[in-house]
């Protein structure tokens, strides 16, 4: 049984790896302008992230203690790599090349529903009323963030497509956090990166190798480098290490419900730029995100107790 203390360093890692990534949306904004002002590929990102993220997790590794994996774990840790990084990066980044990114972030709204129906039904996780209602409100509350400026919905056929490979993108990162969370378990952080990002680079590089070549570098600005170096090493090195932080520690769909952080950390940067204002309609969002998560938190305990 999880106690209260194990599962505070959870609930912390997760709210700061989703706040990170909350930035990255921002930050990474800047970088796909920039790519798309100068004909370069929007899936040059995804590619650099996992580039670098494999250097960074394997240098580490050197530096820390060897943990042997089995043959049979790497494996299963390959299957990890694909849905939780190649497949949801590169899926969600086309997807916004397709569609517009309040589609996209309305869609993102779905990995908590469709995580909570995957561990009710391959882990027994128990799908409770007070669950239910509390990955409702956190939705409505990134709902109505995303949408509460008026903006709507663009439906016709590339939005559709672009629609539905962003969904497709959460459902690989919840099979992710339901298949694997017992080879989460027996490793630590660094090692499962280190294996996943590696497989991940051997699969997508011969797709992407041609569009990193064709990249002008020299003509690439510092501040794009900037933001290139903030989404590799802090919003996925930083933040996939923090994730299993929580997997190890908080039932899957505790897990996905701090999804739901990354658009009030996104809102929060752009009102501290100046790019947004604050009313009550974001204050309102805001604290629904919060409530939900709470909300799933409890139901979790109350399962706990009632079963000790």
């Amino acid at each position: 049984m999880r106690t209260k203390n194990n599962a505070l360093p959870g609930h912390v890692a997760m709210l700061v790896a989703n706040m990170l990534w909350g930035l990255m949306a921002p930050v990474s904004k800047d970088t796909l302008n920039f790519f798309a002002e100068n004909g370069i590929s929007p899936i040059v990102l995804p590619a650099l992230r996992i580039i670098g993220a494999t250097i960074a997790f394997w240098t580490l590794s050197f530096i820390l203690q060897h943990e042997h994996t089995t043959r049979r774990d790497k494996r299963s840790l390959f299957f990890a790599g694909m849905f939780s990084i190649a497949f949801n990066q590169c899926l969600f980044i086309v997807g916004i090349s397709f569609t517009s990114p309040i589609d996209a972030s309305v869609v993102t709204t779905m990995l908590p529903i469709v995580t909570m129906i995957m561990a009710a039904l391959v882990l027994k996780e128990p799908l409770t009323q007070l669950k239910a209602v509390g990955v409702m409100v956190g939705m409505s509350g990134a709902l109505l963030l995303v949408l509460g400026d008026g903006a709507g919905l663009h439906i016709d056929k590339d939005h559709i497509i672009g629609d539905a490979m962003c969904f497709t993108a959460q459902v690989s990162f919840a099979c992710y956090l339901v298949f694997f969370k017992n080879l989460i378990n027996r490793y630590s952080g660094v090692t499962l990166m280190k294996w996943m990002f590696l497989f991940s680079l051997i699969v997508s590089l011969p797709f992407t190798l041609p569009y990193l070549m064709a990249v002008p570098w020299s003509e690439v600005p510092l501040k794009v480098y900037s933001e290139i170096c903030y989404t590799v090493f802090v919003a996925t090195f930083m933040s996939f290490l923090l994730i299993t932080v929580g997997q190890k520690r908080l039932r899957p769909t505790v897990v996905s419900m701090y999804n739901y952080i990354q658009p009030v950390m996104s809102t929060t940067i752009s009102l501290i730029w100046g790019v947004a204002t604050f009313g009550i309609t974001k204050g309102i969002a805001i604290a629904l995100v919060f409530a939900g998560v709470y909300v799933v938190t409890q139901s979790k305990k109350r399962i706990e107790q009632s079963n000790g």
